[in-house]
């Protein structure tokens, strides 16, 4: 059985619109990340998101994908490690701030530097220190793949959830 390339698929018309999709993809039911990483030059950089994987346990990696046209790409792109923090229900301030833009997202968080020099957040339910593995060209968007170098967690903590466009920090059962 053949499969149609990426460039004839590509071509045909979609049966549902770029709105039509985002939602579908909402009612995916999600964790909420800050991704945190310093520059070359020292900066801190983060933002929100909620696109966080497992890939691999053998070696342990993870992915998350940012947009190509954001501002924290060329960031992101340059740094050796980066932190992937998994936020807990109270940290939903935070997540709301770090997808601000315009804003030095740093201001009044409580963060320390990892054991990689990547910002940790405070209280967050999980953190994953990443050296940078690579990166795959994926639409509008570029697919990092970390290598877990630290991993941490905090029990009995329960995590930001983000479904249908919005957040929960209870999980309805």
């Amino acid at each position: 059985m053949s499969t149609p390339s990426a460039s004839s698929s590509a071509s045909l018309p979609l049966p549902f619109t770029p709105e039509e999709f985002r939602a579908a993809l909402g009612q995916f039911t999600t964790g909420v990340t800050i991704v945190t990483a310093r520059d070359p030059q020292g900066q801190l950089i983060g933002l929100t998101a909620n696109s966080f994987n497992s890939v691999s346990l053998t070696p342990p990696l993870v992915l998350w994908s940012l947009s190509r046209q954001s501002t924290s790409m060329p960031g992101f792109q340059r740094a050796s490690h980066y932190a992937i923090n998994v936020l807990a229900a109270d940290q939903r301030v935070l997540a709301e701030r770090f997808a601000r833009k315009g804003i030095d997202r740093f201001e009044g968080t409580p963060w320390r530097a990892g054991l990689t020099g990547a910002p940790l957040i405070e209280g967050a339910v999980a953190t994953f220190e990443c050296r940078h593995h690579g990166c795959h060209d994926a639409g509008d968007h570029v697919i990092f793949v970390g290598q877990v170098e630290h991993c941490h967690r905090r029990v009995g903590v329960a995590p930001l959830v983000y479904h249908g466009g919005r957040f929960f920090t209870e999980l309805p059962l």
